[in-house]
């Protein structure tokens, strides 16, 4: 049986393209070589795709030196298809049978690449396109979650446009409802890029400012007393989760540099809690990741009070780190499925989303 070529899309233009570049090793690293044909789909900081799959490139960090910039050019019915540019030598060798797509935030996981896919009609992990772009969205996630009556953190948001011109409304408004400690958060991001604490009007109005440089939109939200608890989702139909892990960190919040710099964070897999409040919080991630339409994977992220250990859902990460500390595949691990396996599943509900999309009437008979 001939092995699955799969393409490994990572870096991207976004605040967390290290990141990426990172996760696309780990996963690399772990896939079977003996059912699949890994190649390594690159974009820059520029936004430039570079393609490598010939064994001495198949090094992530390594890729946009070693091979030539490559341009898209999506095919329906024959795959995703790039054409090289300048060096015959680095171009697809054959048609990809999926797609992982690991480009955390913006042009990754908001729907955007997941578009390309679909009028590529390649198969690809993770949610969909407008699944993606919800989860993406904090605002339009928390919308839908309370719909389904899912707690969420309650919320304020404005737009950067409305913002930059004059915030005092705003910062009266968020004063009144929640007063200080707040977070103020770009509405689309991840890694918490751009997210920061503010504990008077001064701090207010510098992590608006401070957010408004990533998103054109800003949130608000108060600063509970809370531990943050994480569940990994897996599956398409009959979703499962995982154990729970909790994240403790050094710093004031789990913010980028206790994600991915500092020793100090420490992740708890299990999670420290009463078996029925495990059961219930895990029963809530399945919620949210079917209330949001989910398919494949999800990271459902909590907030849960110290004192009542009410939960409330914080967000859902679509395309979560597959670095060595990265929780999804942590809590899998610590669930009973090691990453090679993880990944097995994940190609497979690719590949079943897309059979079934196929089977799928797409000319209307009367």
């Amino acid at each position: 049986m001939p092995k699955l070529r799969v393409g490994i899309v990572f870096g991207g233009r976004s605040t967390e393209h290290e990141v990426s570049v990172t996760s696309a090793t780990t996963i690399l690293k772990a896939l079977d070589p003996a059912r699949y044909a890994p190649v390594l789909i690159g974009v820059d900081h520029e936004g430039r795709w570079h393609v490598a799959e010939t064994e001495h490139q198949l090094l992530p960090e390594g890729v946009f030196a070693s091979s030539a910039a490559v341009a898209t050019f999506p095919s329906a019915g024959a795959g995703l298809e790039l054409r090289e540019i300048r060096d015959g030598d680095n171009a697809l060798q054959a048609p990809l049978n999926v797609i992982f797509p690991i480009i955390h935030g913006r042009g990754g996981e908001d729907g955007s690449l997941q578009g390309l896919l679909e009028l590529a009609d390649v198969p690809y992990v993770g949610p969909g396109v407008s699944n993606s772009a919800l989860c993406m969205d904090k605002t339009l996630t928390k919308r839908v979650l309370r719909d389904a009556g899912i707690p969420v953190v309650p919320s304020r948001e404005a737009s950067r446009h409305e913002l930059l011109r004059d915030s005092n409304a705003f910062v009266q408004v968020v004063e009144q409802e929640f007063g200080y400690p707040v977070f103020v958060k770009p509405s689309n991001t991840g890694s918490s890029v751009g997210i920061t604490k503010a504990h008077t009007r001064a701090d207010l109005l510098e992590s608006i400012n401070i957010a408004a440089r990533y998103d054109f939109n800003v949130l608000v939200e108060p600063a509970l007393s809370t531990r943050e608890i994480e569940c990994a989702v897996l599956g398409g139909h009959a979703p499962e989760a995982s154990v729970l892990g909790e994240i403790i960190s050094a710093r004031e919040f789990y913010d980028y540099e206790a994600k991915y710099v500092s020793d100090d964070t420490q992740l708890v897999i299990p999670a420290p809690l009463a078996a029925e409040r495990a059961d219930q919080i895990r029963s809530l991630a399945l919620e949210a990741f079917r209330a949001l339409k989910c398919w494949g994977m999800a990271r459902v992220d909590f907030f849960v009070e110290r004192e009542s250990e009410r939960a409330w859902v914080n967000e859902l990460n679509t395309h979560p780190g597959f670095t060595d500390g990265s929780m999804y595949p942590r809590l899998w691990e610590a669930s009973g499925i090691a990453l090679p396996e993880l990944l097995d599943r994940l190609i497979e509900l690719a590949l079943e989303r897309h059979r079934e999309q196929r089977s799928l009437e797409v000319r209307f008979r009367s």
